[in-house]
Order: structure tokens, then sequence, then C-alpha cells
């Protein structure tokens, strides 16, 4: 069923093209074949209804250092000054290995959300970039980073003039943080 919902957003394919030229040391490159994805279409969906907002979706680099992800927030930064959207969406803690229904979260979900959000209100990004730091606690609250890296290209668009706002900060069925936060 998660395969089978669709978002017809009309696409941006000048901006996109604009976003690989600004990604050019990323080595990034095109594809208008893939469409989006269920991390981008099921937030969209909440926040466009109407599907009438231009999107394209950047994938993620999973051989990537944590600082490239980081950097390539950085790297997109500009594109806010021209009124784009820069949305990421994933868990900040997401092991559905460890999940229990009904359940408290674990501890360690709790000390890791915690651990990102008060690192990302200090604007520590090199702390949550810190893959080999943050050692198992991360292994255990990220087995697979996937969710993790929208999170660190999204802190690194921001400014440090930007305010910081945290929303759902609820952990579900033990080990899925649904932290949201928005900079603006």
């Amino acid at each position: 069923q998660l395969f089978a919902q669709q978002y017809p957003a009309p696409g941006a394919p000048d901006m996109a093209r604009e976003v690989k030229t600004l990604l050019a040391s990323h080595h990034v490159q095109g594809d208008d074949t893939w469409g989006l994805d269920h991390g981008a279409w099921s937030v969209l969906t909440w926040l466009y209804p109407g599907h009438d907002v231009p999107v394209f979706q950047l994938s993620i680099d999973m051989r990537a250092s944590f600082d490239h992800h980081v950097q390539i927030g950085r790297d997109l930064a500009e594109l806010r000054d021209k009124g784009v959207l820069i949305l990421g969406s994933g868990n900040v803690v997401h092991n559905l290995r460890a999940m229990r229904w009904g359940g408290s979260p674990y501890d360690w979900a709790v000390e890791f959300d915690n651990f990102f959000a008060d690192r990302l209100t200090d604007r520590d990004l090199a702390a949550i970039s810190d893959r080999k730091g943050m050692g198992e606690l991360l292994r255990m609250a990220q087995p697979t980073v996937d969710h993790y890296l929208p999170a660190l290209t999204i802190a690194g668009a921001a400014s440090d003039k930007d305010k910081l706002i945290f929303m759902n900060e609820s952990i579900d069925i033990a080990s899925v943080s649904m932290r949201s936060f928005v900079f603006c």
C-alpha cells in the first residue's frame, strides 16, 4: 500500500537543474524517472493537500559521511532566500527491529532523541554529525541511518539567525522518534 500512494505535485525541473549546479562538487546526477518516495509525499500530502506546490526530491547518499550531508544543506541554504522550502523527513530515532507496540520508549531512544535536540538547539552540528563519537547510542537509535541523514542536511541549511521550533516530540512504538523541527 505504501508504494501504491501517489502525490501528483508539479515538478520543478528548472530548480532541480539549479540544485544540480549548486551541488556539482557532490557529483549530483539528475534522474526524472523515480518520482517521490514516501519520505516526501507522506509529509507533503498534509502540508499541501492540493498537490499544488512544485516539488522535486534529492536522494541521500548512504556511502557519504555525515559531514557530507551537513555540507549539502549548507550548499543549498541560499535557496531559502529565493523562497524555496527545504524539507527533510525521517526519524531522529528509527529502530524498527526494537519496536514494541504499546511499550514505553527505551532509555537509549530517549537519550539519543534528547542528545540530538540539545545539540541541535546549541547548533552543535559537529556533535550530531560525529558518527564515531555517538558510538553505540547511534547504532541503537539508527541501525541504518537513512532516516537520520535528512536531519543533518536540514540542520546544515539553517542559519544561526533562524529560530528553531520543535513540534512533535513523541517516541512511538518504543523506538521511533517522531521529533519534528523547523528553522524559520
